[in-house]
């Protein structure tokens, strides 16, 4: 028998699902099915938390399947596909809209329940997958033959995970997904077990609960999935959130705390205090804002981030150092912000020639410049250098200036960027949309240090 803290016991009793909730959403889920099934033309399944029984209280999200004959062409599943799921959102929904994943499906909200039609293929094996959600039936029976007597355990971790900022699978947090965590509870026997073995964890570290591991993987935390050998179920998990649960781990296994399990509430920040702030630390704020691309967040999130550090290094290249950086994509709007230590420079800088003994270069770099109204080219510690006027002496030039589109950016980021782009400074780069993010770019510690902040 488990046995649990007594605090445990109390965020359980919050945690669980009341019966009456777990009536309206299961008597959603089984006419969805009868519709389904009355059409002919699939198979009708729930899949994620709620056929498993691991949703929190209030998480209404319903996921179900529409498993077709894996005989048709990946055109008539989302022809055939897309036309059932509209049909039957239509009997039960008039809020729903086409939503896309690897092909497009249906999202409806029916009866405050935000439900998911899914088109996929019925295969017999998850090795024989013909789309990516055609494994997800797999994943929904694996676990709910074997998770029974740990679904409050899986509960105890989705919470503990979410209250410490990196639950979710999505690009923006590279985190934990629901999955993962039933996985993680199966594997090691319990939320406090898990915890246990956590604070040992190291960086490649590989769980195969199945020990059919087909292929080698390179991520930080490598968990393979029990019903397909190649994947890595922890593939999105970075090494930073990995760390961080490692650090909540032995934080919450050293002194227990119900702490670990609240959600904090969004952070904001206010134009006044952005601007205490700016004066207190006496750096540079820049953001640029600029229309969200049309695609999803999956295709969009992993190209602001290269996009983010191709513009701080293309900051770097000029002299201008980047203290922080980092990006959000909000529905209308994405923004790059920048706190920099300088902002201004002077008009010229050192460029720096091959060594005398590279004799070819060295006697085309001087010849090059033999010409020059600033000194150089002259010699130290073996090479070539000289003084050169500089491209920007301002931050605020370089980023307004095409040079931008130049540097590596993602390829949907830079065509909404070739259409301009909005530059703001100091504490013109506040705004009510973007102020919980801006309020977190200040407010940066690890998930342990704010648990222990009083």
């Amino acid at each position: 028998m488990v046995t649990r803290l007594p605090l445990e016991d109390a965020v359980l009793a919050i945690l669980r699902p009341t019966l009456e909730e777990r009536e309206h959403v299961c008597g959603i889920a089984k006419r969805l099915l009868e519709a389904i099934a009355q059409s002919g033309k699939a198979q009708g399944m729930v899949v994620g938390s709620i056929a498993r029984h691991t949703w929190v209280r209030g998480d209404r999200d319903l996921d179900v399947f529409m498993l077709f004959d894996a005989g048709l062409s990946r055109e008539q599943l989302e022809e055939e596909g897309l036309a059932l799921a509209r049909k039957i959102a239509l009997e039960f929904s008039t809020k729903f809209h086409e939503k896309y994943a690897e092909h497009p499906y249906i999202n409806a909200v029916i009866d405050d329940v935000d439900v998911d039609l899914v088109p996929c293929y019925n295969v017999d094996s998850a090795i024989r997958i013909q789309s990516a959600v055609d494994r997800t039936p797999f994943h929904t029976r694996y676990i709910t033959d074997k998770i029974n007597g740990l679904i409050d355990d899986v509960l105890l971790l989705k919470r503990f995970t979410k209250a410490g900022g990196i639950y979710g699978s999505d690009q923006m947090t590279e985190g934990f997904s629901g999955y993962l965590c039933e996985l993680l509870v199966l594997y090691y026997g319990g939320f406090t077990p898990l915890l246990k073995a956590t604070v040992e964890w190291h960086p490649h570290i590989v769980i195969d609960p199945e020990h059919h591991a087909a292929k080698e993987f390179d991520e930080p935390l490598i968990v393979i999935d029990p019903v397909d050998p190649r994947r890595n179920v922890a593939a999105a998990v970075s090494l930073d959130r990995m760390v961080e649960f490692v650090e909540l781990a032995r934080g919450y296994l050293e002194s227990p705390s119900e702490k670990y399990f609240l959600v904090p509430t969004p952070q904001t920040i206010t134009k006044k205090e952005l601007a205490a702030l700016l004066a207190n630390r006496g750096t540079g704020l820049y953001a640029i804002t600029f229309a969200t691309p049309p695609y999803i967040e999956e295709v969009i999130v992993p190209q602001l981030k290269r996009s983010m550090t191709a513009i701080s290094e293309h900051l770097e290249r000029n002299g201008f150092a980047v203290h922080h950086a980092h990006y959000t994509m909000e529905e209308e709007r994405c923004m790059f912000l920048m706190e920099l230590l300088v902002t201004e420079l002077p008009n010229i800088r050192i460029h720096k020639g091959p060594p005398l003994w590279n004799r070819v270069n060295a006697e085309k770099f001087r010849e090059k410049h033999v010409v020059s109204p600033l000194p150089g080219p002259y010699i130290n510690d073996g090479k070539y250098e000289m003084e050169v006027p500089r491209e920007f002496t301002r931050a605020d030039d370089l980023l307004t200036s095409e040079t931008l589109l130049q540097v590596r950016l993602g390829k949907h980021v830079r065509q909404v960027l070739a259409n301009g782009w909005e530059l703001k400074k100091g504490t013109e780069c506040w705004h009510e949309e973007f102020a919980p993010f801006i309020a977190g770019f200040f407010d940066r510690c690890s998930p342990l240090v704010r648990v222990k902040r009083p």
